[in-house]
């Protein structure tokens, strides 16, 4: 939602211009800085992938005054009426209709520069683009390529195709109207400590053989259940450190 709300009303380059000492007082010098800020009111928010942070996202977008629309094949019907949701069932009819493309997807073989020049091109002439996701995603070139025409009006990146992102290199480099960030956009003090916390309660409960049935992307979950041997022994004895209250 930051970077939506970055590209919306230009937070950014506004603070530039302050940093760099331009004049921004008039009517028409805040419009020059602020050229492209657009009201967010009525607004259509195209959000692709509705998985935990999707419907997030979806939801906070509402209360600002977006209509959110949503491209998710995987996920079965009904969901979109219990969110207040619009589904379309293209991600062409997503593109075609959104003033604003967020990601929010995983990344697989087939959904590899899912934005491309070719999608790029089926978005609205000055629409943002968002991606928060994989950096896979989106090609770059063809999204540093559509900047510079104008055909997409902003674009803010908290993921990349080559990380960690350095805008010394790479087809990003003179783009213009872009907000980069360094893979963060996840990073609290709060999500850090529970970050840590959960990894290792996860940690925990497979050295004691208690993997549940509906673990989820585990590459390795057939060997995992088979260790039948860490299940029977008593975790007090292999390793005393878990009795301790810090892993309570």
């Amino acid at each position: 939602m930051c970077h939506i709300l970055n590209l919306y009303r230009r937070t950014t380059w506004l603070h530039q211009a302050l940093r760099e000492g331009t004049r921004v007082q008039s009517v028409e010098q805040i419009r020059e800085v602020a050229s492209g800020a657009a009201r967010i009111r009525g607004e259509t928010l195209g959000i692709i992938g509705l998985g935990r942070v999707g419907q997030a996202v979806a939801l906070r977008a509402k209360t600002f005054g977006f209509n959110v629309i949503f491209y998710d094949p995987y996920l079965s019907d009904g969901i979109e009426r219990a969110l207040g949701l619009q589904r379309v069932s293209t991600l062409q009819d997503l593109l075609f209709h959104s003033d604003c493309v967020t990601l929010h997807c995983s990344l697989n073989e087939h959904n590899h520069h899912l934005i491309n020049d070719f999608t790029i091109k089926q978005m609205r002439q000055g629409a943002f683009l968002v991606n928060t996701a994989r950096g896979g995603l989106v090609d770059e070139k063809a999204l540093a390529q559509a900047l510079k025409e104008g055909r997409i009006r902003g674009a803010a990146l908290d993921v990349h195709e080559s990380e960690p992102f350095s805008f010394s290199q790479g087809p990003l480099k003179d783009a213009p109207n872009l907000i980069c960030t360094p893979h963060a956009a996840w990073y609290s003090e709060q999500a850090s400590i529970e970050m840590r916390e959960e990894a290792a309660r996860e940690i925990r409960r497979a050295i004691t053989g208690r993997i549940p049935d509906s673990l989820k992307n585990c590459v390795n979950k057939d060997h995992l259940t088979a260790a039948t041997h860490w299940a029977s022994m008593d975790p007090g004895v292999v390793h005393p450190e878990l009795n301790g209250a810090a892993y309570r």
